[in-house]
């Protein structure tokens, strides 16, 4: 396994995958390709807060998946760090709050921010990014 991860592989990963560009929400960023998100960070919301103190959170990141059932196997586990809340049902995407990025491997991280940008991409930059890296479409 490789070292665990940490925010700023989120950020490298982000912008090392083609054509991205990044909006801001205030000082937060918001990775997109062809204009499409594939992993913000966002501003603290009531949907996702401390079950015992009732503070929303403020370092709620999210990522998009490639399905339903991707999401699930991300969220069922309880002792994971990534969760969902009932404002991202139907949405294909996981929440990971940044302080818990440790948790996972940073291979993990790579892994999970390159398939949010293959399931924002176009086909075309899909196929050609999976194809220069020889993996299968």
């Amino acid at each position: 396994m490789s070292r665990r991860a940490v925010v700023d592989d989120i950020h490298a990963t982000a912008l090392a995958m083609p054509h991205v560009t990044v909006a801001r929400t205030g000082a937060l960023p918001v990775y997109q390709v062809g204009g499409k998100s594939f992993v913000f960070f966002r501003t603290p919301r009531s949907d996702a807060v401390d079950p015992r103190t009732g503070e929303r959170y403020d370092d709620v990141v999210v990522i998009w998946v490639g399905s339903e059932g991707d999401k699930l196997a991300l969220v069922q586990d309880e002792s994971s760090p990534f969760f969902t809340t009932p404002h991202f049902d139907g949405h294909p995407s996981v929440l990971l709050r940044a302080s818990r990025v440790g948790e996972v491997s940073r291979d993990e991280v790579v892994e999970l921010v390159q398939d949010a940008w293959l399931a924002q991409a176009s086909r075309r930059r899909a196929a050609t990014w999976l194809r220069e890296h020889h993996l299968e479409p």
